[in-house]
C-alpha cells in the first residue's frame, strides 16, 4: 500500500469532524509552503461537510495559529471597537 493510500485509508476511517481536522491542518500546512498547490474548491466540496462546519473549523484553527504565535486575543470591548473603525465609526444597535 503506498502512503498515499494508507492516508486515504486512515483518513475514511475518521468521524467527519476529524476528517475536518486533518484537512484544516493540510491547508494549514500549505500556508507555509506558499509555492504548494492549493486543492480546489470543488474537491473540498466533495468531502461531504457543510460549509458552516468547515467555516467554523476554519475559524478554530485560525484562533489556533493565532494563540500558537503569542499574538494576544482582542477583549470583547477592543472587539467592538475594532469593528466600529472598520465600519467607519458606525457602533452596533
Amino acid at each position: 500500500m503506498t502512503q498515499e493510500q494508507d492516508l486515504l485509508v486512515r483518513w475514511r476511517s475518521l468521524p467527519a469532524e476529524q476528517q475536518q481536522t486533518v484537512l484544516d491542518f493540510i491547508q494549514f500546512l500549505h500556508t507555509k509552503r506558499p509555492s504548494a498547490p492549493v486543492a480546489s474548491a470543488a474537491v473540498q466540496l466533495s468531502l461531504g461537510d457543510s460549509g458552516t462546519d468547515r467555516f467554523a473549523n476554519r475559524l478554530r484553527n485560525l484562533r489556533s495559529q493565532i494563540v500558537a504565535s503569542g499574538e494576544p486575543l482582542l477583549s470583547q470591548a477592543a472587539l467592538e471597537q475594532e469593528l466600529a473603525s472598520r465600519r467607519g465609526g458606525v457602533e452596533p444597535d
